[in-house]
């Protein structure tokens, strides 16, 4: 049949019928279908109540009151001139209300909005984390979300797709009641999407479709209470899914996710092919509530082969994962019908009827779509048992920063130091004064033990940094999704670049030497604030551990003692050359006396000041511990952390994006 295609602006051929009792004054013997309001580019050209262009509301130009004009005029022909000239196809060009649709498809509160707002901050917070492949489908479901909630909340699009020779665009016209959609033997038939309007107002979405005014098409009047049912309704009619052509195939996948709901046209010999179940509805199972799966073609049937084939389609629908809403459960709707007889027709008329009239298919299909992209989400945000940094390996990280920065072995140093600060203090003039003579005659000077390690120790230092770093991160990304893990590992790798030389930095305050280029703000505000408490908690030259309150007490016994031992001298040598009266016990057991009780001061001194140089060197390991660890806090576990804080936040989101699900699974 050979479609009569769109007139231009302003041209005309005839008055333009209004709708009912006006299509039979119109030389169209009430069968005429209604013209498009549109051009090929789907622009509306008529005033805001129907008028044409430029004329003023209400003023109508000869057309019936209540006509409706787009300023384009289709012809079809009549029943008989059809007959007689079967080369005449009745044609119209579909009309869409002229008034734009301002109206709110979905309340801002309801739940399909939060779970929408929830999947944009979701994408936006993880822009930064996720190959942009990952956030395709997502960024994609809110694109078609917002521009299908800005069109007409008046209507529900349903697409009838099927494969070569299923019947569909016999069901399309059987359903629209005239022959709008070509049909015949040569495959494929059906080239582009055919659209049918049963009201006025879906410019916008058939624009949104694609489909040009010249496939714009408006059913045949029937009874009212059929045209009361399908009031909103926008039937299309796809190309075979199956096609040889690779153009009709890629104009089906385009509709089909454009679309509010998909009617299914199988027949009995296709209605287990894999290539819909694999490609289509096995894909499309979560989309159950807005999918009707007819079996066409049942008068081919003998007998009760029908109800097999039917029960048979409903077992495959099952294994494909999509719900069937059978005995009132919601999901996919299942039924077999004869497009060409008419058996079956009707009762998809009145399910489709009730189907728009309950207006939450756009809804429901958004719902769906929200819930595919979150299940394409779902391995790069659920994560497998409870990541993040417990207790236990933030110690172990501070115990290996620990070693590596040889906590221990500063605070064993500081306690020997504070020994032999003990011991000089306390000690005999005559040993003190041999042990500096020893000294120096040693390289190096009596503070040789503040050399700096050598290059062996310095390099497995470093390698216990790193591997300290390694171990952490790999606690922490534990579990993780990939992406989240791997920026998890970036984190404390970025981080850990200048954290050996920090500590090295820090171990040379603590030794009381000079640091190495700048200060490390983090590092040196961390471990104690300034150099003289670092050089405190480490003692090495220029610095003296602190002295106990009866350090006085122990010298002035010594000093004692040193006095006993030259007064007796004094009193021994003076009877020898015989200034002193012979005498030898007394000035004996005071001198004596003088040399015993200098190492016995000593000795106790030295059993005294265990206690404190432990103490000590505990405190000082103790401080190295906490520098190096609040270094490493800075540096590595921060960041970690707040990689670890931002995954929660977006998995908070994800879960937002879910938990307000309403589609059948």
């Amino acid at each position: 049949m050979t479609a009569v295609t769109d007139e231009g602006p302003g041209q005309s051929r005839g008055p333009v019928p209004g709708r009912g009792s006006d299509l039979k004054g119109s030389g169209l013997n009430g069968s005429g279908l209604h013209g498009s309001g549109s051009d090929g580019s789907g622009t509306d050209r008529s005033g805001p109540d129907g008028s044409g262009p430029g004329e003023h509301p209400g003023h109508h130009g000869g057309r019936p009151p209540g006509g409706w004009d787009d300023g384009l005029i289709a012809r079809r022909a009549a029943a008989a001139t059809e007959e007689a000239a079967p080369d005449e196809a009745p044609a119209a060009v579909p009309e869409d209300e002229v008034r734009p649709q301002v109206e709110a498809y979905v309340p801002s509160d309801s739940p399909l909005s939060s779970r929408l707002d929830a999947l944009r901050e979701l994408v936006g917070l993880s822009r930064a984390r996720l190959e942009r492949a990952d956030l395709a489908e997502a960024g994609r479901v809110l694109d078609e979300a917002a521009a299908r909630r800005r069109l007409s909340s008046r209507h529900t699009v349903v697409a009838i797709a099927g494969a070569s020779g299923s019947g569909k665009s016999t069901l399309f016209n059987s359903l629209a009641g005239a022959q709008i959609s070509e049909t015949g033997l040569r495959r494929p038939t059906t080239a582009s999407p055919l659209a049918c309007s049963w009201t006025d107002g879906a410019a916008g979405l058939l624009d949104r479709l694609a489909i040009p005014g010249r496939l714009r098409r408006r059913p045949q009047p029937g009874s009212t209470s059929a045209d009361e049912a399908l009031q909103g309704l926008v039937l299309v009619d796809l190309p075979d899914h199956d096609s040889a052509a690779r153009g009709h195939r890629d104009q089906v996948d385009r509709v089909l996710a454009l679309v509010d709901a998909v009617i299914w046209v199988v027949d009995p010999e296709k209605y287990a092919d894999a290539a819909l179940h694999e490609r289509y509805l096995r894909p499309l199972a979560g989309h159950a509530e807005v999918t009707f799966v007819v079996l066409n073609q049942i008068d081919r049937l003998p007998g009760e082969a029908a109800d097999q084939v039917l029960d048979d389609l409903r077992r495959l629908l099952d294994e494909d994962g999509m719900a069937l809403g059978e005995h009132g459960e919601p999901g996919a709707t299942v039924l077999s019908l004869s497009a060409l007889t008419g058996d079956g027709v009707g009762e998809l008329r009145e399910l489709l009827g009730r189907f728009v009239q309950d207006r939450t298919a756009a809804t429901r299909r958004l719902s769906a779509d929200v819930d595919a992209a979150a299940d394409r989400l779902r391995p790069v945000y659920v994560a497998e048992g409870r990541p993040g940094l417990g207790e236990r390996a933030r110690e172990e990280f501070a115990d290996r920063l620990a070693e590596a920065v040889g906590a221990a072995a500063a605070g064993q140093a500081a306690e020997r130091e504070w020994r032999r600060n003990a011991g000089r203090a306390c000690g005999t003039p005559w040993l003190r004064l041999w042990r500096w003579y020893e000294s120096t005659r040693q390289p190096g000077g009596p503070d040789r033990g503040a050399l700096g390690a050598p290059p062996e120790e310095q390099l497995t230092a470093r390698q216990r940094v790193e591997q300290a770093v390694r171990t952490v991160a790999e606690d922490a990304a534990d579990g993780l999704p990939g992406p989240w893990a791997q920026a998890v590992r970036e984190a404390a790798v970025h981080g850990a670049q200048g954290l050996p030389e920090a500590l090295d930095e820090l171990a040379a305050r603590a030794a009381g030497t000079e640091g190495r280029g700048t200060d490390d703000g983090a590092t040196a505000g961390a471990a104690t604030g300034d150099r003289g408490d670092a050089a405190q908690a480490h003692p090495g030259r220029g610095t003296k551990p602190p002295r106990p309150a009866w350090w006085p007490a122990a010298v002035l016994a010594q000093v004692v003692m040193t006095l006993l031992q030259v007064f007796g001298g004094l009193w021994l040598a003076g009877q020898i050359i015989g200034v002193l009266q012979p005498g030898l016990l007394t000035p004996a057991l005071v001198m004596l006396a003088g040399i015993i009780g200098g190492p016995l001061v000593e000795w106790s001194c030295a059993v005294a000041a265990r206690g404190p140089a432990r103490r000590y060197g505990q405190e000082a390991e103790r401080r190295l511990r906490e520098a190096a660890a609040a270094c490493g806090r800075a540096r590595v576990l921060d960041p970690v952390s707040a990689e670890l804080v931002r995954y929660r936040e977006v998995r908070e989101r994800f879960v937002a994006v879910t938990e307000f699900s309403t589609t059948v699974r």
